[in-house]
């Protein structure tokens, strides 16, 4: 595994600069003139600017005029940090290159690039070091972690989402799980380029979210679901009115006409959170052309089930499973979550007629993701929910650097639902699913 290859690996991310004692000395010193002032002033009113305008002042009294330019802005970038920023967790949040930053304990920091999970030269002074920056994360929102409260989830100010769990239920201290917000959006080309899926595979979904086919994109932890989804959505026509819902915001719409939903959190006495379940069903007034849900993972799969079989087609959503098959048994546990006493036919019935196509993704052994599967869901056989494959990856074998051989090729089957496309106008060859083979 990419893991386990790269595991001796350390990312140098801290500058050198700062493991020199003189640099270290000058931090400290600018950071405990200024700390006098800031504290008379909240919090929330502290401005970086106003903050680097002391340190800069502190720093010129300080020290020596021949300082030279980097070791300056070293001392005064990281000073900024650990004042009013996210200290050592901000090198790693300005690294184009970092997808996902997983802090276990003051003295171990992994981050994931291109697939594959690096241990980082980053270290916290302390486990109380590493308390304050979480606080700072979560006190702006509201939140807090505690004895009795030692879980939370948060959102960075840039989209990233952050997970944080503390003794006593994390044993070897406070640790933070971020994953970050990419800011610029990947395009089918890019997409395309990376092998995640096939030219083919890219004109066969458009057509299937411009001819309003209900898709589930469905795969494991970082497999590339929401990736996926912000690709498809790209797909809706600019005219209609499209509602997004999520847990956390993530999907990065183009079109105008667009209303973007967000649960909400309890506070801090548990009470005024607004779940997935109670957004779909609001949405569901709002006359929504589309329905795009981040992910499912409740009792609002039955909701959107019923949106999907009265009239509100062309709904996306994601969810987390196995494979295409284990989808559908995910979508029956959900539903069954609901607190609605339906027999487990029923709820079958309802998934047969409303979901017209799943989306697998995958994240391989050597870190690359994707698309494995593309699933037409043909209806019922008795009282099994019944698929056929279109688009299938099949490995055959892996080079002698690790990376995953194989090809996403058509299976040769044509989908039932080939006249809707038709309507919407694509009229797809027989060379896009195999014909021939």
């Amino acid at each position: 595994m990419a893991y386990t290859n790269r595991m001796s690996e350390i990312l140098q991310i801290m500058p050198p600069l700062l493991t020199d004692p003189r640099i270290i000395r000058v931090r400290s010193a600018i950071m405990d003139a200024v700390a006098p002032e800031l504290q008379k002033v909240p919090e929330a009113d502290l401005s970086r600017q106003s903050v680097r305008g002391q340190l800069e002042r502190a720093l010129q009294s300080l020290s020596s005029a021949d300082m030279p330019a980097d070791a300056r802005n070293v001392i005064l970038d990281s000073a900024l940090a650990e004042l009013v920023g996210y200290g050592p967790l901000e090198l790693l949040l300005s690294d184009e290159d970092t997808s996902e930053i997983m802090v276990n304990g003051s003295n171990l920091t992994f981050v994931e690039r291109s697939g594959e999970i690096i241990e980082t030269d980053i270290k916290f002074e302390d486990d109380k070091h590493l308390m304050r920056i979480i606080n700072r994360i979560l006190h702006p929102i509201g939140r807090r972690v505690d004895y009795d409260n030692p879980t939370a989830d948060a959102r960075l100010p840039d989209g990233s989402r952050v997970n944080v769990i503390i003794p006593p239920v994390a044993i070897d201290g406070p640790h933070i799980s971020i994953r970050k917000f990419m800011q610029n959006r990947m395009s089918m080309e890019e997409v395309i380029n990376l092998g995640t899926l096939s030219n083919y595979m890219a004109t066969f979904l458009k057509a299937c979210v411009v001819a309003r086919l209900n898709i589930i994109i469905t795969g494991n932890t970082s497999s590339g679901k929401t990736t996926m989804l912000n690709l498809l959505s790209s797909y809706i026509p600019e005219h209609e009115r499209i509602v997004t819902i999520e847990d956390a915001v993530e999907l990065q719409l183009k079109q105008r006409h667009v209303v973007r939903l967000e649960t909400k959190l309890p506070s801090v006495d548990g009470s005024g959170a607004v779940t997935i379940r109670e957004l779909v069903r609001n949405a569901l007034r709002m006359r929504p052309d589309r329905l795009v849900v981040g992910e499912v993972r409740g009792g609002e799969s039955l909701d959107m089930l019923q949106a999907m079989n009265t009239g509100h087609s062309g709904s996306i959503t994601t969810l987390h499973a196995n494979s295409p098959r284990d989808a559908i048994s995910r979508m029956e546990t959900m539903a069954l979550m609901s607190g609605i006493d339906l027999p487990v036919i029923a709820i079958r019935r309802q998934i047969a007629s409303a979901i017209n196509l799943v989306v697998h993704m995958s994240r391989l052994q050597d870190g690359t993701r994707k698309t494995t599967q593309i699933t037409e869901i043909v209806g019922m056989e008795g009282d099994v929910v019944t698929q056929m494959d279109i688009f299938k990856f099949t490995q055959t074998g892996v080079s002698p650097d690790g990376k995953v051989l194989g090809d996403l090729r058509p299976t040769g089957i044509r989908p039932q639902f080939s006249p809707k496309l038709e309507v919407a106008g694509f009229k797809l060859g027989g060379e896009i699913f195999g014909a021939g083979l």
